[in-house]
């Protein structure tokens, strides 16, 4: 875009950045997203192309081999990256997320045994909370960790792994016995290693196929389920049991920050649609975009478009400083993913009959932007979340 969403005092290095991944968006994601979509098939080549550029290890250390950057860059490449399909910004999300989770609170050992690898995008990361019966309610998790010797042995159900099948690394949040009376210190998260793949992909772990889905086709959406599966207490984040929840959490605030910015992406890909059909397409001797009534969409649409992007910017850039950013992630994540589905349904609107055909790309984006009104926690939680903090913050 020439105007919408940019990002003031961005470095060299980040423009540069950018501006390669927008390159890399135009010639090799837009022009294959439409097919590659209505086939569900996994963007294979895109992924390839994306290892090559270093983005899977774009916030992870120099030390480790990664780029180092900050969740800001990040942030925006996935905005980027969700512009041109949103399927793509999930094969990387979860992976940023674990890769934080284990740049943060991972033992030193931890660290050297999957960061560089995932840098490299050899190992790829998933993110695993969610259960059956769960929706928002974490604490009331029922997959349980048992200890035996050196091993704890894992049994339960999980549900909603974006890149299940495709990841080799679950970041897996369950129940153990830690005799704490707050349910949520009870929760440990464990680095389980896999191949990739469907069915019983190691004993005792079952990855049962991918979940059909409404939109975001392409990225595997899958359950996981364990029966007796066994696993070293090596591989418990951090060493530390109890502590899951809060690992998880952090990884989440992240996490929000990366829905926002995928709201972002699909808002301004649904904006370049609508303008450029509104200026394409003539009604009455003139084209439509001088009929006031698409004039005054178009005008709410790129200021909806905008004020989701600098929310989300502004969400990120607390993060990077180490200041606590749950209410603003929470109201970014908010804004971001209600303007997006409004604005895409505005450029639904004005694209009228052909919008609703498989040949144009907002029917696509018709069905991916309900997602991130759900992924990462629904917009009621987020207003939970930005209420609770609120009254932290003016507590009378």
């Amino acid at each position: 875009m020439a105007r919408l969403a940019r990002t003031a005092g961005l470095t060299d290095v980040q423009q540069e950045i950018l501006s390669t991944v927008r390159s890399f968006v135009d010639k090799e994601i837009i022009p294959h997203a439409q097919a590659l979509e209505h086939a569900d098939e996994y963007p294979a080549e895109i992924v390839e192309g994306m290892k090559e550029m270093g983005l899977f290890g774009l916030t992870i250390p120099e030390e480790y081999g990664g780029l180092g950057e900050s969740l800001l860059t990040y942030a925006l490449v996935v905005e980027e990256i969700a512009r041109g399909w949103m399927s793509v910004s999930g094969v990387i999300n979860t992976h940023f997320i674990v890769a934080h989770m284990i740049k943060q609170h991972g033992t030193p050992e931890q660290k050297q045994h999957f960061l560089p690898r995932m840098a490299t995008g050899e190992v790829r990361g998933s993110f695993s909370m969610s259960e059956p019966d769960l929706g928002s309610d974490v604490a009331a998790i029922k997959t349980r960790a048992k200890r035996e010797g050196d091993d704890y042995v894992i049994d339960g159900a999980k549900m909603w792994l974006t890149n299940g099948g495709s990841s080799n690394l679950i970041a897996l949040l369950v129940k153990t016995d830690e005799g704490a009376e707050k349910a949520h210190q009870n929760l440990t998260t464990f680095l389980v290693e896999k191949p990739s793949g469907f069915g019983e992909v190691l004993p005792g772990l079952t990855i049962p196929g991918k979940i059909d889905k409404m939109g975001y086709k392409g990225v595997d959406t899958t359950e996981a389920v364990f029966d007796g599966f066994r696993i070293g207490a090596d591989k418990v984040l951090g060493a530390a049991p109890g502590k899951g929840f809060s690992f998880m959490m952090d990884g989440v605030e992240v996490g929000r920050v990366n829905v926002a910015a995928r709201a972002c992406g699909i808002a301004i890909r649904a904006f370049e649609l609508a303008v450029a059909y509104a200026q394409q397409r003539s009604t009455f001797g003139k084209q439509i975009a001088q009929h006031q009534a698409i004039a005054f969409k178009l005008a709410e649409m790129a200021t909806k478009v905008e004020a989701a992007h600098l929310m989300m910017v502004n969400a990120a850039r607390l993060k990077d400083s180490g200041a606590r950013n749950d209410v603003e992630a929470g109201m970014a994540k908010l804004i971001a993913s209600e303007y997006c589905a409004e604005v895409t349904q505005e450029a639904f609107r004005i694209h009228g009959g052909y919008g609703y055909s498989k040949e144009y790309e907002i029917e696509r984006l018709m069905r991916e932007a309900p997602f991130l009104l759900i992924g990462e926690g629904t917009s009621e939680i987020q207003k939970t979340i930005i209420s609770r903090g609120l009254l932290r913050d003016y507590k009378a």
